[in-house]
């Protein structure tokens, strides 16, 4: 089930019958405050999510929706400036799709966030993960199949941009990756990105680093160059 927040009656209309044509089942939301009820009682497996809603803005549900779910979110928003596209990532979006779009566009986004992110709502924590990036440092599981990562013992909500950008650095502890290096690594579709955009995901999986590790520093920045995993 996809869950498609937006106000503007055709256009969600749009949307989810070009989703439903696609093969996916969707269900649209027209206020901000039904959203994160629906998410805790239903888990659908992606999102698309309006910032301007009535109720409740959508990067306020976004926010919330992170702190208990790594359900994919795609935001959809008239706003172009990159300070709006940046506060939707530190908010914790996987990707951003800007007004006007082609329903066909967003159809092609959902597959790519989903077939980088599957059924991470089908999986409980395995007893022994696998697709684990190899090699790993001591402390550290990630497991790519079901979308997880478990750090000492304790198990991460990460979205999926978030996971993958953490199997990167920790695949070569102590290796540095420059930004564009790691867009790559994000967004395999090649997509025009700032490269600000690395920097909003590492604070975003710094602070959850941190809510296992506090006070220690396992991302460190390398001035004028880039990002390695130290831990």
């Amino acid at each position: 089930m996809i869950f498609v927040v937006e106000d503007e009656p055709r256009l969600a209309q749009l949307v989810r019958d070009y989703l439903q044509a696609a093969g996916y089942t969707a269900r649209v939301f027209d206020h901000g405050l039904a959203v994160e009820p629906a998410v805790r009682a239903e888990t659908p497996a992606l999102i698309l999510l309006d910032v301007m809603l009535p109720g409740r803005d959508g990067l306020s549900i976004c926010r919330a929706l992170r702190a208990f779910s790594p359900v994919p979110i795609i935001m959809l928003t008239a706003r172009v400036e990159e300070v709006d596209r940046l506060i939707g990532l530190e908010a914790g979006a996987d990707d951003y799709i800007c007004k006007p779009f082609s329903p066909r566009e967003v159809v092609a986004r959902v597959r790519a966030v989903l077939r980088r992110a599957p059924a991470w709502h089908d999986a409980a924590p395995p007893a022994a993960p696998r697709g684990e990036a190899e090699p790993a440092p001591a402390g550290l599981v990630i497991d790519t199949d079901h979308h997880r990562a478990r750090w000492d013992g304790q198990w991460l909500d990460l979205t999926p941009v978030e996971l993958r950008l953490l199997a990167a650095l920790a695949a070569q502890p102590g290796r540095v990756f420059s930004r564009d290096q790691l867009l790559d690594k994000l967004h395999p579709d090649q997509r025009t990105l700032s490269d600000r955009t690395v920097d909003s995901h590492i604070k975003n999986l710094r602070r959850k680093l941190e809510t296992v590790r506090p006070g220690q520093e396992l991302i460190r920045s390398i001035y004028g160059v880039g990002y390695k995993f130290e831990p």
